[in-house]
């Protein structure tokens, strides 16, 4: 990764404390820590620039900012995340020195500093207008689990694919690997401004997935292909799990 792209990168962890599966997620304890904490800290460790979490929620505010990172209060009524970073970006860099936004979800307290900073790689591109990333799937359940995304590219490299397209169904036909996406995503800050300023479009209803609406505007997305899926905790076993995982790794 060359030293340019590093120069003014933003990362943005959106928090919302409404969550009907897991109440209070990001308070969640995980070693000793907020869940919302652990993800901030992993966000440090991947060393690509300022690292600030925006909240909807006083109690997350002060949890955030006693464990010593910058935070943010962000509205209540944004509808995703990409609204939620976007206001943030604006009340945290006013004078627009941040050249790409980083938005790390704040359910990934597991996920490895390296597939952070590897968000960013195809953003060397200047032609990209977003960056993204995703995993082979190995496992044939995930093959047609609608929960499982997946991304349908066209390879650029062992390690790149620009996107085409993304879909809950099992997708492209054929044989060949199929590619599990993963919600990380890193913007250049025109593209962030653009996208928000977009409607929801039709495949993005129709699919629920956000992506969408920047591709049916014409942006382009390059894909970057990492080892492993984050843990995204969503339940109590998620939870569970993820404290097993920090766990031993302080171990």
């Amino acid at each position: 990764m060359t030293g340019s792209i590093l120069d003014g990168v933003l990362i943005l962890i959106p928090a919302r404390m409404a969550s009907t599966r897991l109440p209070g997620k990001p308070l969640a304890d995980i070693c000793g820590l907020p869940m919302i904490v652990q993800v901030a800290l992993r966000a440090k460790e991947a060393a690509i620039g300022r690292v600030v979490v925006a909240v909807d929620d006083e109690q997350v505010f002060e949890a955030v900012s006693k464990a010593g990172f910058e935070v943010i209060m962000t509205s209540r009524d944004h509808q995703s995340g990409s609204d939620r970073i976007f206001e943030a970006l604006n009340k945290v860099d006013p004078e627009g020195s941040v050249r790409i936004v980083v938005n790390v979800q704040g359910d990934l307290p597991t996920i490895d500093p390296e597939t952070i900073r590897a968000a960013l790689r195809p953003l060397e591109n200047e032609a990209v207008d977003i960056a993204t990333l995703t995993v082979e799937i190995t496992d044939d359940e995930e093959k047609t689990n609608p929960n499982v995304v997946k991304v349908v590219g066209s390879p650029l490299s062992d390690s790149r694919m620009r996107g085409l397209y993304f879909t809950r169904v099992t997708a492209p036909y054929g044989n060949g690997p199929l590619y599990h996406h993963i919600g990380l995503y890193a913007y250049r800050r025109a593209a962030l401004e653009r996208f928000v300023s977009l409607g929801p479009s039709v495949l993005e209803r129709r699919e629920s997935l956000e992506q969408l609406r920047a591709l049916e505007a014409g942006m382009r997305i390059d894909v970057e292909i990492v080892d492993t899926v984050p843990l995204g905790v969503d339940t109590p076993a998620d939870l569970e799990k993820a404290r097993r995982i920090l766990s031993a790794k302080k171990a």
